[in-house]
C-alpha cells in the first residue's frame, strides 16, 4: 500500500462553504473549487507566472497550470525556451507530435495547451535566460510576477534564475528528473534558503592518468574521445580566435598557473601556422597524422617506458589489475573503422576553418595514398605519468625556454591580419550529419582496439559521451504534480514553513520523501539580523563620498571596498589619486567609467557588494546594496 496525502495545500483558517461549490458548478474547474472554493480559483485565474523551459518538465507544468486555471482571467504565463524541436523529444515532451519537429517549442506547446482550455492566457518566447536578456526580462517584467517555476536542464540557468528570484524577491518553484529519480524545491520569499544556497556533491570523475594512459572500460575511452573532441575542435580555435582578436590574450595566458601557457600557445601555433589547412586535402594528411599519433606512435612509446614484461618495485607485474598492456594500430584503409576516423576527422576539421568537406571515399583513399607519414623511433626520457599525483606535478612544471622560443615564433595578429577564418565546434550529439557522434564513436573504439576493450554502437555511445539518462514520462508528470502542489500553497499565501514540502523520489526503489525547506540562515552586524533576502535601499543619485557617508552616519559601518559585479568600484588601498577622483563622482559614473559600458536604459537600480568594518575595525558581513538609479 502507498499512501499519500497532502491536506496542507487546502485553505487555512477557513472551510470552504458549500454555496461557493455550487457557484463553480458551470465552470471546468468545478472539482478543484469544491475543494478549495471559489475565492482560491479566483486567485488562480489572476496569478502572473513565469515558466522557464518548455522541455519535458515544462510540457507537463503548462498542461497542468493550464487544467487548473493559472492566469486565465486577469493573469498571464509567459514561456520562454530558445530551442526546436527535436524527434528525440517526441517520446516524452507530449506536446509535441512529428509534424511539429523543427518548431520552436515554446509556441509550439503553447498552441497545444491553448487547445485544451481556450481561456489560458500564454505568452510563448524564445529567448535564453541571462544577462543577455535582462533588456527583456527586466525590472518591470519580474515585478509584475507572482511567481516563477524552472524547467531547465543546466545549473548554470537555475543559479541565474534563482539569483533573479531573490533579487525581485519571487517564489521559486524548482524540480528536476533523472531518469527513475525526481526532486522538488520550494523557495519562498524571507522564508527559505534559495537554490545556489545548496550544491550537490561534485560528479565522479575519471582519473587522469587513467584516461590518458591506462583505460579499462568503454566509459574512459569515450570520455577521452569527448576530451579529442573539445581540445581539438573547440578550444583550440576558441584560443587562436581570442589571440587574433583579444589584446589582452597574451597577458592573460602568461598568467596561467604551471605549464599551461606553453600548451596553450603551441596549440595557438598549430592552429594558425604549423598545421593551418589550405584545402581538404590538408584536412585529410591532418587527420592521418592524428592517427598515427595517437593510435600508434604513443602506444609505442608507452610500451617503451613500460614493457609487456615491466615489474613494478615490489616485484608485482606492472600490467596487472585495471591496466591493461595495450598494441599499437597499424592503418588500414581498407578498415571502415580507421576510415570513418579519416572522414570524420578530415571533415571537422574543414568545418573548423570554413572548407568545403567531402564523404567520398574513394577522393579520401587517393589522398591518403600520397600522405607522408614520417617513421616513429621511441625515445629514452619521455616521462608518462601513471598516477594523478605525478600526472598534477608534471602539470605544474614550467620549460620557460621552449616557452619563450614559442612566444619569438609566434606571429603577431597583424601579421597573420584576416587571412584566418576558425569557427569553434560545439558538440552537438543530436545532428546525425555534423560528423561529431561519427568522430567520438570512430574515436573512442579505435582507442578500445588497443586496449582489447569490447567497443560500443553508436546508440550506446550517444548515450555515454553525451551523459544521456533515458527521461521517463512518469517521473515527469510525478515531479510536475509534486510542483503544483506547492503552487496551490504560494497562491493562497501559506505563511508557515512547515506547510510547505520539498520532494525527493525514485520511482525505481520506490522511494518517496518529503521534507521543510530549510530556513534562509540568518546572518547579524551589531543587532541587526538578516538573511539573503534582506539588502539596503538606498536612493540615488550621489557622490562615492557621499555614499561612503551615507553608510558611515546612517549604519555606523565603514565601507573598506565596493564592487559592481566583477569591477571594483572602491577600496582602501587605491592610489590616492584615483581615490580623490572617483569620491567626486557620482556612482552612475564610477560604475560607467570603470566598467568601460553604459548603463542601458532598462536599468533602475544598480547592485553593489559591500566589504564593511564596525565601529570597533572589525570585519563584519552585511547585505548587498540595491542602489536606485533617479528616473531617466
Amino acid at each position: 500500500w502507498f499512501y499519500f496525502d497532502a491536506v496542507e495545500c487546502l485553505p487555512q483558517g477557513k472551510e470552504v462553504s458549500e454555496s461557493d461549490a455550487k457557484a463553480m458548478l458551470a465552470t471546468r474547474y468545478c472539482s478543484q473549487a469544491m475543494v478549495f472554493g471559489a475565492d482560491v480559483q479566483a486567485k488562480l485565474g489572476a496569478q502572473k507566472y513565469f515558466l522557464v523551459g518548455a522541455g519535458a518538465i515544462g510540457c507537463e507544468h503548462l498542461k497542468n497550470f493550464a487544467m487548473m486555471g493559472l492566469g486565465v482571467d486577469d493573469g498571464n504565463i509567459f514561456i520562454t525556451d530558445m530551442d526546436v524541436i527535436e524527434r528525440s523529444n517526441l517520446n516524452r515532451q507530449f506536446l509535441f507530435r512529428p509534424w511539429d519537429v523543427g518548431k520552436l517549442k515554446s509556441r509550439t506547446a503553447a498552441e497545444a495547451v491553448k487547445a485544451m482550455n481556450p481561456k489560458v492566457r500564454i505568452v510563448a518566447h524564445e529567448n535564453r535566460v541571462g544577462p543577455d536578456t535582462e533588456q527583456i526580462y527586466d525590472d518591470n517584467f519580474f515585478e509584475a510576477l507572482d511567481g516563477v517555476a524552472n524547467a531547465l536542464d543546466n545549473v548554470d540557468a537555475r543559479i541565474y534564475m534563482d539569483r533573479r528570484c531573490v533579487y525581485y524577491r519571487k517564489p521559486l518553484l524548482e524540480s528536476g528528473t533523472l531518469g527513475t529519480k525526481g526532486n522538488v524545491q520550494v523557495v519562498i520569499p524571507h522564508m527559505t534558503e534559495s537554490y545556489s544556497s545548496s550544491q550537490d556533491p561534485p560528479e565522479k570523475s575519471i582519473p587522469i592518468c587513467t584516461l590518458k594512459n591506462f583505460p579499462n572500460a568503454i566509459e574512459h575511452t569515450l570520455q577521452w574521445a569527448r576530451d579529442e573532441f573539445e581540445g581539438v575542435f573547440r578550444q583550440s580555435a576558441e584560443n587562436a580566435v581570442q589571440y587574433l582578436k583579444d589584446p589582452r590574450f597574451m597577458e592573460r595566458t602568461m598568467k596561467l598557473p604551471g605549464n599551461q601557457p606553453l600548451e596553450v600557445l603551441e596549440t595557438v601555433k598549430q592552429v594558425l601556422v604549423d598545421e593551418r589547412p589550405q584545402c581538404f586535402a590538408d584536412c585529410v594528411a591532418w587527420a592521418r597524422l592524428r592517427f598515427q599519433d595517437q593510435y600508434n606512435n604513443q602506444i609505442r612509446q608507452l610500451l617503451f617506458n613500460f614493457p609487456k614484461d615491466q615489474l613494478t618495485s615490489s616485484g608485482a607485474p606492472f600490467w596487472s589489475g585495471p591496466k591493461r598492456c595495450p598494441h599499437h594500430l597499424e592503418f588500414d584503409a581498407k578498415d571502415p573503422l580507421h576510415m570513418d576516423y579519416i572522414v570524420a576527422g578530415a571533415n571537422l576539421r574543414a568545418a573548423m576553418y570554413g572548407i568545403p568537406g567531402s564523404t567520398n571515399h574513394e577522393e579520401i583513399t587517393k589522398i591518403l595514398a600520397s600522405v607522408h607519414v614520417p617513421n616513429f623511433e621511441p625515445r629514452s626520457g619521455i616521462r608518462i605519468a601513471v598516477t594523478d599525483a605525478e600526472a598534477q606535478m608534471d602539470q605544474n612544471s614550467t620549460d620557460t625556454d621552449r616557452l619563450s622560443i614559442i612566444q619569438q615564433e609566434l606571429p603577431s595578429p597583424k601579421e597573420l591580419g584576416e587571412k584566418v577564418k576558425l569557427t569553434p565546434l560545439e558538440f552537438e550529439k543530436d545532428d546525425d550529419t555534423n560528423f561529431h557522434m561519427d568522430f567520438i564513436v570512430a574515436a573512442s573504439n579505435l582507442r578500445a582496439a588497443n586496449y582489447d576493450i569490447p567497443p560500443a554502437d553508436r546508440h550506446r555511445s550517444k548515450l555515454i559521451a553525451g551523459k544521456i539518462i533515458p527521461a521517463i514520462a512518469t517521473t515527469t508528470a510525478l515531479v510536475s504534480g509534486l510542483v503544483c502542489l506547492e503552487l496551490y500553497k504560494l497562491v493562497q499565501g501559506h505563511n508557515k514553513m512547515e506547510l510547505y514540502k520539498n520532494g525527493f523520489v525514485n520511482l525505481a526503489l520506490p522511494f518517496f520523501a518529503f521534507s521543510e525547506p530549510i530556513p534562509a540562515p540568518k546572518l547579524k552586524y551589531y543587532d541587526h539580523e538578516f538573511t539573503l533576502w534582506d539588502r539596503f535601499e538606498v536612493q540615488g543619485e550621489m557622490k562615492l563620498k557621499d555614499f561612503l557617508d551615507y553608510f558611515k552616519d546612517k549604519h555606523d559601518l565603514e565601507i573598506t571596498m565596493l564592487s559592481q559585479g566583477v569591477c571594483m568600484l572602491y577600496s582602501f588601498f587605491m592610489q590616492n589619486n584615483k581615490r580623490k577622483e572617483r569620491l567626486e563622482q557620482t556612482m552612475a559614473e564610477v560604475v560607467q567609467n570603470v566598467s568601460g559600458k553604459p548603463i542601458e536604459r532598462h536599468v533602475k537600480a544598480l547592485v553593489f557588494e559591500l566589504c564593511c568594518n564596525n565601529k570597533d575595525g572589525d570585519d563584519v558581513e552585511v547585505p548587498y546594496v540595491r542602489y536606485m538609479l533617479p528616473s531617466r
